[in-house]
């Protein structure tokens, strides 16, 4: 691929998103992003390069929050920086992720892509261990995402998320 087919592709990415973002679970229109389909051929293909590009926009902000691991004092630390790598790359990426929310449940593949992302989120949080089964993992992730997504909506005071997990993982009495 050259780099003005490279350029083409990002500008094509960007007018998607701009176009769903105005109804992001409808299906996306690609004969109304001029080049989508030459280039892209399938909404699924297209949803999946924007899913990349989430992907690889969070893992940048959670190398630059966890920076060493071994450096964290402890399970706060993990999921505070995950917590503010998640919440920037929200901020930053509103309609791209909103977009990405309204499509998981037309294509299998991008679920797939997302259950990475979440059991990314868990393990570097320090909720969850690698060699744990992944279906595990997973859950585990699902239940930090949707911490920080509820937090997110707040209105008011913010409540921190460690604050949900330490309920959530609390033994049962």
């Amino acid at each position: 691929m050259s780099w003005t087919d490279f350029y083409r592709r990002q500008e094509i990415l960007e007018a998607a998103v701009r176009l769903a973002a105005r109804n992001p679970g409808a299906p996306l229109p690609l004969e109304e992003v001029p080049g989508a389909g030459e280039h892209f051929g399938t909404e699924e293909n297209l949803l999946t390069a924007l899913q990349y590009q989430w992907t690889r926009t969070l893992s940048g902000r959670l190398r630059t929050e966890v920076v060493d691991p071994d450096d964290a004092d402890g399970l706060g630390d993990h999921v505070d920086a995950v917590t503010r790598a998640w919440r920037a790359a929200v901020e930053e990426h509103a309609d791209l992720r909103a977009v990405l929310d309204g499509a998981y449940e037309r294509h299998a593949s991008l679920r797939r892509m997302h259950e990475g992302e979440l059991r990314m989120l868990a393990v570097t949080a320090g909720l969850a261990d690698p060699r744990e089964p992944a279906e595990e993992i997973v859950k585990v992730g699902h239940a930090l995402e949707a911490l920080l997504r509820a937090n997110r909506q707040e209105t008011g005071r913010r409540r921190p998320v460690m604050g949900h997990l330490r309920r959530l993982l609390a033994p049962s009495a």
